[in-house]
């Protein structure tokens, strides 16, 4: 096992760790504020924008494993017409522009995050807002990082694939 899987695979393990644990804990809370104002008429001070950045962390976590298990949101009209080498050349064609995008919406994300950091906002408990927007280009960065490693795994594969001898008929 190569390096990059090695680390992808513990990454993985970081997501799936991460994702199970603020979804208990985005529905806990949720659940506790409704309990408390309907029964209380109180509820727990900043845990409604505690809720909705949890809400970021888990869809912007859920889009990577989603990268990472190749069950991203994809169209796949043009594949459907040419034979297979061609499907194994486009599928490389749109991993890798998939990984210009995401690379491009990293830059965008801390750029972003910089702003916020410089206009000094803050979320619940204090935390300054740039803080849990971090999740926005770490992710984006990731998925760059994977839909560009897959692409050149399945452009080894279609050129090992090429040089192989072809069989004669007959």
């Amino acid at each position: 096992m190569n390096r990059w899987e090695r680390t992808d695979e513990i990454i993985d393990w970081v997501e799936q760790a991460l994702i199970s644990t603020l979804l208990s804990l985005m529905i806990i809370i949720a659940f506790l504020q409704i309990v408390l104002r309907n029964i209380f008429a109180t509820g727990i001070a900043g845990a409604d924008p505690l809720v909705r950045n949890l809400v970021l962390w888990v869809g912007f976590v859920g889009a990577a494993i989603a990268t990472r298990e190749g069950r991203h949101i994809n169209i796949d009209v043009l594949p459907r017409w040419v034979p297979r080498q061609g499907k194994a050349v486009i599928g490389v064609i749109i991993q890798l522009f998939a990984a210009f995008i995401c690379g491009l919406l990293t830059f965008a994300a801390v750029k972003f995050v910089r702003n916020e950091a410089l206009m000094g906002g803050v979320t619940f408990l204090g935390i300054p807002a740039w803080v849990p927007q971090m999740i926005l280009p770490v992710t984006f960065a990731i998925m760059a990082l994977r839909f560009g490693l897959r692409s050149l795994r399945d452009l080894s594969t279609i050129i090992k694939s090429d040089k192989k001898p072809k069989r004669k008929r007959g």
